[in-house]
C-alpha cells in the first residue's frame, strides 16, 4: 500500500512538473541571442524558398540577434524568389544578405533578395544583375541575360508580345519598390531588369546598389558593429562583432522537398505512377503497384503544382501513354504506338515552361524512357504478330500430336486424361490402364491414338 502511495505522489509530481519543464524550455529557446547564418547556394526553387522562409521564422521565434543570408545563385523561379522577399519583408529582425564567397554571384533572382534585404553586402570578385525575365508562361523564372552594353548603353529595344512586355514592367516596379523601401539605387535595379545589366562588387557599391564590401563573415558582423537598421517601425542598433553563430542546414523536409521538385525526379514519379495503377488494374488483387503508383501519382502532382509545368506538354505526354496503352489491349499494327511514342517524347521536352537548364528534363532521360517504352511496345506487338500467324487450334484438337497415358478402362473403353478431363480413345490394338499412347487424329470427342511401345 505504501509503495502503491508512493509510486502515485511521484507521478502526480512528474506530470504537475511538466509544464514548468516546458515553460523553462521555451523560455531557453526565446533567449537565443545569436546570428542565424542561412546558406543560399543553388537555383531558386520550392525547395531553396521553403528553407528560407522557414529559417526566417524559426530565429524570430528563437529571438535571434540577426539572420545573414549568404548566397551564391545564378536565378531560378519567380514564385519561389517572391516566397522568399515576402519572408524577408515580413521578417521582424534584420536579415543580412551577403553575396559569398568570392567568386560567387546574386544573379536574376538573386538580385531581387539582395535589393529586399535589409543590408546588402558582397565579398570581393563577385557580381550581380542579369535580371530580366525571359520565361513567359506558368509561374515564370527570372534567368541571367546578356548585358546589353556598358554603363552609358542606351537601353536595347526589346520586341516582343504584350505579354512580354507586361512582365517586364510588373518586374521592373517590384525592383524599384524594393530599391526605394532600402534606400538602394533603383535606376540601376531598372535597368538590371531591362537590360540585363550586371555590376562587379566595387562598382555596386559606387553605385550605391550595396551597403559595403565584406572580405569574410567575421569581417561583415565587424563592419555592422553599431550600425542603425530599420525593420518596419523598429529601429535596431548592431552589436553582432562579438555574438555565436548558427549555421542552420536544410532538413529532412527541405531534402525531400529538394528531391521530388526535381524535373527529372518528378517525370518519374509521374510515369512510375502512371504504369502501377495500368498494371494494378489490369491485373487487380495484387496490390503492390497499385499502392506504389498512388502515391507516386501523386507526389508527382505535388511537385507538378509548384513547378513551373505546360499544360500542353503535359496533355501531349499523357496521351501519348493513353496511345501506348490502347497499343497493346488494342493492336493496331503500330499505328496507334507509334503516335504514342511522337507525343510522349515532344511532350516530355517541353513539358517545363522554363528556360532554366536546372528545371527541364534531362534528354537522356526522356530517350532513355521513350526507347523502353518503344521496346515494350515492339515486344508486344511481336507476340501479337506472332499469335496472329499461328494456325488456331481449340477443344480436342490441341491434343493432336501429345503423347498421353490411358487411366482407365470403362466399360471395355479405354479414356487419357487430357485438358483435367477423361476423353475415349480409339486405337487399333488393344489397350490397358498405364499404356501410353500418341495422339494422331480426332473424330468428334474420340481421340485416335497409336500405341506407343516401351
Amino acid at each position: 500500500m505504501k509503495t502503491r502511495t508512493w509510486f502515485s505522489l511521484w507521478v502526480a509530481l512528474l506530470l504537475l512538473g511538466q509544464p514548468a519543464l516546458l515553460w523553462a524550455q521555451q523560455a531557453a529557446a526565446a533567449t537565443d541571442h545569436r546570428v542565424w547564418v542561412l546558406t543560399l547556394d543553388d537555383v531558386v526553387g520550392p525547395a531553396t524558398a521553403d528553407y528560407v522562409s522557414r529559417g526566417l521564422q524559426q530565429a524570430a521565434e528563437r529571438g535571434a540577434e540577426a539572420v545573414v543570408l549568404r548566397i551564391d545563385t545564378p536565378g531560378g523561379l519567380d514564385s519561389s524568389m517572391r516566397q522568399m522577399i515576402a519572408a524577408v519583408l515580413a521578417a521582424p529582425l534584420p536579415v543580412l544578405c551577403y553575396v559569398s564567397p568570392p567568386g560567387a554571384r546574386a544573379a536574376s533572382a538573386g538580385t531581387y533578395l539582395l535589393y529586399s534585404c535589409h543590408v546588402a553586402a558582397m565579398a570581393p570578385a563577385t557580381n550581380l544583375g542579369a535580371a530580366t525575365p525571359v520565361s513567359i508562361g506558368g509561374s515564370g523564372s527570372i534567368e541571367p541575360e546578356p548585358d546589353s552594353g556598358g554603363e552609358g548603353a542606351k537601353p536595347a529595344a526589346r520586341a516582343g508580345s504584350a505579354m512580354e512586355h507586361k512582365v517586364i514592367n510588373d518586374a521592373v516596379a517590384y525592383i524599384r519598390s524594393l530599391a526605394e523601401l532600402r534606400g538602394r539605387n533603383a535606376d540601376w535595379a531598372e535597368r538590371a531588369v531591362r537590360e540585363g545589366a550586371s555590376l562587379s562588387a566595387s562598382e555596386a557599391l559606387k553605385q550605391g546598389v550595396i551597403d559595403l564590401i565584406a572580405v569574410d563573415l567575421d569581417d561583415l558582423l565587424r563592419q555592422l558593429e553599431g550600425r542603425k537598421v530599420s525593420v518596419g517601425s523598429r529601429v535596431f542598433e548592431l552589436h553582432l562583432a562579438g555574438a555565436e553563430r548558427l549555421e542552420l542546414t536544410p532538413d529532412w523536409r527541405s531534402r525531400f522537398l529538394a528531391v521530388i521538385t526535381n524535373p527529372n525526379v518528378a517525370y518519374m514519379l509521374m510515369l512510375i505512377g502512371i504504369y502501377g495503377l495500368i498494371f494494378e488494374f489490369s491485373n487487380p488483387g495484387f496490390g503492390v503497384p497499385g499502392v506504389l503508383g498512388a502515391i507516386s501519382l501523386l507526389l508527382a502532382l505535388y511537385a507538378f503544382q509548384i513547378l513551373p509545368v505546360s499544360y500542353a506538354g503535359l496533355g501531349l505526354l499523357l496521351l501519348g501513354l493513353g496511345l501506348i496503352v490502347a497499343e497493346v489491349f488494342l493492336p493496331s499494327f503500330g499505328i496507334l504506338g507509334i503516335g504514342g511514342m511522337v507525343a510522349f517524347v515532344v511532350g516530355s521536352i517541353i513539358l517545363m515552361d522554363t528556360e532554366l537548364p536546372a528545371f527541364q528534363i534531362a534528354l537522356p532521360v526522356v530517350v532513355g524512357l521513350a526507347v523502353t517504352s518503344a521496346g515494350v511496345l515492339f515486344l508486344v506487338l511481336g507476340m501479337a504478330l506472332r499469335a496472329q500467324r499461328r494456325p488456331r487450334v481449340s477443344g480436342v484438337e490441341q491434343a493432336v500430336g501429345l503423347e498421353l497415358k490411358v487411366e482407365r478402362v470403362y466399360h471395355d473403353q479405354p479414356q487419357v486424361r487430357f485438358d483435367a478431363e477423361l476423353w475415349p480413345v480409339q486405337c487399333a490394338q488393344p489397350l490397358v490402364a498405364g499404356d501410353r499412347v500418341r495422339v494422331r487424329a480426332s473424330e468428334g470427342i474420340t481421340l485416335i491414338v497409336d500405341k506407343l511401345e516401351v
